[in-house]
């Protein structure tokens, strides 16, 4: 008999600097409570159930003995990327609903794995992607489907680190895994933060057909090596196109709370188009949407733009969805395409030829 859900007792395994963003819907939700943290610094769980106002949780730098607890009904997967997947297949085999951080895993075969055994086990499974429910994103996706700029026919994404007076701190462990290929399986940005691009490509514009990549690398003051400046362009069935443009500009100045970094995307159809002009960050007051079409350009500002609501509507979108037995966004196929389609950007830069998917 498949589980239904209501009250929702939660359990984080990991606890790092984007777990504060993860638990605000949680801690929002009167029918979602946050019962367990796992961290390999204890001392770090427990200043974050502090900071969160959480009521005697469960700590513990023991994965599986949060597992082990009845009162934890789903997990978020907050590690580094090589840990993924051994996470999400002991979460799925003490039966959790399991919410796995972006990118699955390392390789489309880990995704395969992680993937059967949540069927075979019929837990509900997804992979956490939060770009497509920020809110220009989904303003953005109501004007395209209520046929705004006609038929999408190509899209443009800018992603732009910089840097930030008001920045979040960063821990240094949390930038050192970053730099190993065999813990995060790719570039920090191609690879890591691009995954969220892939995903704004793909709600847009599905799947691609065909990716080609040209990926450079700069090393900033403090010795951190960024994957830019590089181009990524990819072709998509019925004569359509997109690429994604990232470049590092150390002294570009962007006002934000979070990563200093913004992202802009740009989507034209037969009919009109479309700018989202905020991510992260943001450079200015531009509107955060904008449409052009029949010779008039309507702005859009209504709309919360904090990097956070991502995660807010992301989660919200997810706890209405195991109580109504809606579909999953990520489901594990979609997250496991996504992965592809940033794998092949890796193989073509190394291949210098495009990579067909």
């Amino acid at each position: 008999m498949k589980r239904t859900y209501d009250a929702i007792r939660v359990g984080f395994i990991g606890t790092g600097r984007i777990s504060d963003l993860h638990a605000i819907e949680y801690l929002n939700d009167p029918k979602a409570q946050i019962v367990a943290l796992c961290d390999r610094s204890p001392d770090l769980a427990k200043a974050r159930a502090k900071a969160w106002g959480l009521q005697d949780p469960f700590i513990t730098d023991d994965m599986h003995a949060l597992l082990k607890r009845p009162d934890v009904d789903l997990v978020e997967i907050l590690l580094p990327h090589h840990l993924h997947k051994p996470a999400a297949l002991a979460a799925i085999a003490a039966g959790k609903a399991v919410s796995l951080q972006k990118p699955m895993c390392l390789n489309v075969a880990e995704a395969d794995e992680v993937i059967a055994a949540a069927k075979a086990a019929q837990v509900p499974f997804r992979v956490f992607e939060n770009f497509i429910f920020y809110p220009p994103v989904m303003k953005a996706t109501e004007l395209i489907e209520s046929g705004a700029i006609g038929e999408p026919i190509s899209i443009r994404i800018k992603s732009n680190p910089g840097k930030s007076k008001t920045t979040w701190e960063i821990p240094a462990q949390a930038s050192a895994w970053r730099q190993k290929h065999q813990e995060s399986g790719g570039g920090p940005l191609v690879f890591d933060d691009g995954h969220h691009k892939f995903a704004l490509a793909w709600h847009f514009m599905g799947m691609a057909e065909s990716v080609h990549a040209w990926i450079s690398h700069t090393t900033a003051a403090d010795g951190f090596v960024f994957d830019a400046p590089a181009m990524i362009s990819f072709r998509f069935p019925r004569k359509r196109y997109g690429n994604l443009e990232i470049v590092y500009s150390p002294d570009l100045l962007i006002e934000t709370k979070h990563y200093a970094q913004d992202d802009r995307v740009e989507i034209t159809g037969t009919k009109g188009i479309i700018w989202i002009n905020q991510g992260h960050g943001k450079l200015g007051e531009t509107a955060p949407v904008q449409l052009y079409r029949d010779g008039a350009l309507t702005s859009y500002t209504l709309m919360d733009t904090g990097w956070e609501w991502s995660f807010i509507h992301s989660t919200r979108y997810h706890l209405k969805a195991l109580r109504e037995g809606l579909p999953f966004k990520l489901t594990g196929e979609d997250g496991r395409e996504i992965l592809r389609f940033a794998l092949a950007a890796e193989e073509s830069a190394r291949a210098g030829k495009a990579i067909d998917l």
